[in-house]
């Protein structure tokens, strides 16, 4: 029978799987949605959920691929990101939680957070300034919590390998 906390992590792991896809669906989303508006440029006015970008495709096509391109970096990051929390999901144990793999792993994450809200402050930034530059246009602004999330996971890393360093130790005293 499995203890509560293992189904805990089995549904964790489920649920960072479906968020890997969501994002995967959401950039694929608008990349096919990008793709359409190229050849009609109506397109733009519902890139994706009502995404409206018509007016930056009619101010500059650079701006409008490069607005586009920054959201599906952003996601496709995120979806790594996920994947990476699934490999920790999956290669956790119990019995000996504290590997240098999942200390290893976890710092990567909090790197790609981080990389994650880099990316959505430039964009975030970009989006706001041309805002100023095209009347009507919705700027569509990726959240910035990321950075506390970074950190959090960042010092969960660092938890992690000090619990790698002491079980060594406890292994080598006994």
């Amino acid at each position: 029978m499995k203890s509560k906390t293992e189904v805990i992590l089995i549904i964790t792991n489920i649920l960072a799987w479906l968020a890997v896809a969501g994002f995967i669906i959401k950039a694929g989303a608008i990349l096919i949605s990008y793709g359409v508006s190229i050849g009609n440029p109506e397109g733009a006015k519902n890139l994706y959920m009502g995404m409206n970008l018509y007016n930056l495709m009619q101010f500059d096509f650079w701006h409008y691929t490069g607005a586009v391109l920054q959201m599906i970096l952003i996601l496709g990051t995120e979806a790594y990101t996920a994947f990476l929390v699934t490999k920790v999901l999956s290669k956790i144990k119990i019995a000996n939680p504290f590997t240098v793999e999942i200390s290893k792993i976890l710092e990567k994450i909090s790197y790609f957070i981080l990389a994650v809200w880099a990316m959505a402050m430039f964009y975030n930034a970009h989006m706001q300034w041309l805002a100023k530059q095209v009347p009507g246009l919705q700027e569509n602004l990726f959240s910035e919590e990321s950075l506390f999330i970074a950190g959090v996971v960042f010092v969960f890393a660092q938890i992690f390998k000090k619990g790698v360093e002491l079980q060594s130790e406890n292994e080598l005293t006994v």
